[in-house]
C-alpha cells in the first residue's frame, strides 16, 4: 500500500524514519519562494545539501569505473544555502539529501525527480531506498540540457513515494549492504 501523509508522518514520529522531519510542504522561506520540501499527500519531498561532486575532466585519461572508482573524475563543490551549483550541458552530478533515513523493515521506496526541474533538462536519479536502509541518499543529477543549469542547495530535488507490506525475510541492514549508513555523498563501491 502507498503510505499517505499520515501515515509517514507517524513512522516519523515513532521510528523517526526521516531527520528533520519537515511535518508540511516548504514553499516559502523568509518569504522568498523555494522549490518545496517536507511532507506532501502521499509522499515526502528530499532537500538536496549544498555539497556537490562535479564530474571532471581535469585528469586526462581517467575512466569512470564503477568497480575501480577514481576519486579525481570528482571536483568538490560547496555553496551557501539557498545558492545553485551550475551544471555544465551535458554533465553529470553527485550529491546528497539534507535528511537522514532509516527505513523500516516493512517499508520500501522509490524516489522521483521533481517536474520543477525535469521540465529544465535535469535528470535526477536515485535507486529505491530498500527495507532496513539507513543513511543520507546521495543524489545523481544529470543536466541533459545544452545549456548550463542551476540545481539549488536547500531545497527540494526529490520525492520519496512509500510503500508499506509485511516484514521483509532479509533487510538492506541484514545483508550489511555497502551503503549502509553512509553519511554525505557516497561514490560507487563493489
Amino acid at each position: 500500500m502507498v503510505l499517505s501523509d499520515l501515515r509517514i508522518a507517524q513512522l516519523c514520529e515513532d521510528s523517526r524514519m526521516i531527520d528533520p522531519f519537515v511535518p508540511d510542504q516548504v514553499r516559502l522561506e523568509d518569504g522568498k519562494r523555494v522549490i518545496s520540501y517536507g511532507l506532501s499527500s502521499y509522499g515526502y519531498d528530499v532537500r538536496i545539501a549544498n555539497e556537490f561532486w562535479v564530474f571532471t575532466n581535469a585528469f586526462g585519461g581517467t575512466v569512470v569505473d564503477p568497480k575501480d572508482f577514481d576519486t579525481r573524475a570528482m571536483t568538490r563543490v560547496e555553496v551557501a544555502h539557498h545558492e545553485a551549483v551550475i551544471i555544465p550541458p551535458n554533465s553529470y552530478v553527485l550529491g546528497h539529501s539534507v535528511e537522514y533515513f532509516r527505513v523500516p523493515r516493512n517499508v520500501m521506496t522509490l524516489c522521483v525527480g521533481k517536474s520543477t526541474y525535469a521540465r529544465c533538462g535535469i535528470i535526477v536519479n536515485v535507486t529505491p531506498l530498500e527495507p532496513g536502509w539507513e543513511g543520507h541518499i546521495t543524489i545523481e543529477i544529470s543536466n541533459a540540457a545544452p545549456l548550463p543549469a542551476k540545481v539549488y542547495a536547500g531545497e527540494g530535488i526529490l520525492q520519496v513515494i512509500f510503500f508499506e507490506g509485511g516484514p521483509c525475510r532479509t533487510s538492506y541492514a541484514d545483508k550489511q549492504g555497502k551503503y549502509q549508513a553512509q553519511r554525505g555523498t557516497s561514490f560507487a563501491r563493489v
